[in-house]
């Protein structure tokens, strides 16, 4: 299955203006409409070995079955497309190969990492992820947060506990209730939507969402969408600006024409009328 250029993407990682290292890691495949984002956790790198290992997992796990897939089937059991079918086997997998890596080297035992994952098809999207990176759509002039956190501070929130402004000021915001090499089965949340030309997607890390306000990054959408690289580039800019407290990663991207899967009826008309 290849997406034939119709997806852009850009994507930027920065250490921030706190942390020694960065243990984020991003990653993408232009050919397929596939992007991948994560955020890692653990001493001694173990979160930047983390996050490496499902990127880099999850890329080739993608890459191996997307091909073998025939784009428009759906799973009869779930009626999950088969491409989201493979993207939640693809985190899994992540999940194993981190929980495997931390109890096979000491030096690294505990790490983990967040994930989201966001990959087009057959003109929908689909965004699977464990933790708090999220994962954004700006949508006629709109900016709407598409995945939900798996924190604590989000589960007070949902019960009623605190506002999302108390939320942002508290200091346990960051304590996640699912990560990627945690324990050795994962749970994954996995949602399929309609994709329109024009919309642009944002995946980030909580390096970024601490420091900024949803306002701010549908602002910063809003005045350059034109251009992904430099929404990107500021978003990290204004990161950094209002602290840089922490590793701050941000993926941009946008199809901008339609992607139905070959064969389809509204592939062939818009063939003929293209």
């Amino acid at each position: 299955m290849a997406i034939n250029n119709k997806i852009e993407i850009v994507g930027l990682t920065d250490v921030g203006l706190v942390r020694d290292q960065n243990e984020d890691s991003i990653g993408e495949n232009q050919d397929l409409g596939l992007a991948v984002l994560a955020d890692g956790m653990g001493g001694h790198r173990g979160g930047e070995v983390a996050s490496a290992i499902a990127v880099s997992t999850i890329l080739e796990s993608l890459d191996n079955e997307l091909k073998n897939i025939k784009s428009g089937d759906t799973d009869e059991v779930s009626g999950y497309s088969l491409e989201s079918i493979a993207v939640n086997d693809a985190v899994i997998k992540a999940n194993e190969n981190v929980f495997t890596s931390s109890n096979e080297n000491s030096q690294y035992r505990g790490m983990g990492t967040t994930v989201v994952v966001l990959l087009f098809h057959n003109d929908h999207f689909t965004v699977a992820h464990v933790g708090d990176s999220r994962l954004y759509r700006y949508r006629d002039g709109e900016l709407e947060q598409i995945t939900r956190d798996h924190s604590l501070m989000q589960e007070l929130v949902d019960r009623g506990f605190y506002t999302t402004d108390q939320a942002r000021e508290s200091l346990n915001k960051n304590l996640v209730t699912r990560a990627i090499g945690a324990e050795e089965s994962v749970e994954v949340d996995v949602l399929e939507d309609v994709a329109h030309p024009g919309d642009i997607y944002l995946l980030c890390s909580d390096g970024l969402t601490d420091m900024l306000e949803d306002a701010v990054i549908k602002n910063t959408i809003a005045d350059n969408s034109e251009n992904l690289e430099i929404i990107a580039t500021e978003l990290i800019r204004l990161s950094n600006e209002a602290g840089g407290k922490d590793n701050i990663s941000a993926i941009l991207a946008r199809p901008f024409e339609p992607f139905p899967a070959e064969g389809s009826l509204f592939s062939r008309v818009f063939e003929l009328f293209s």
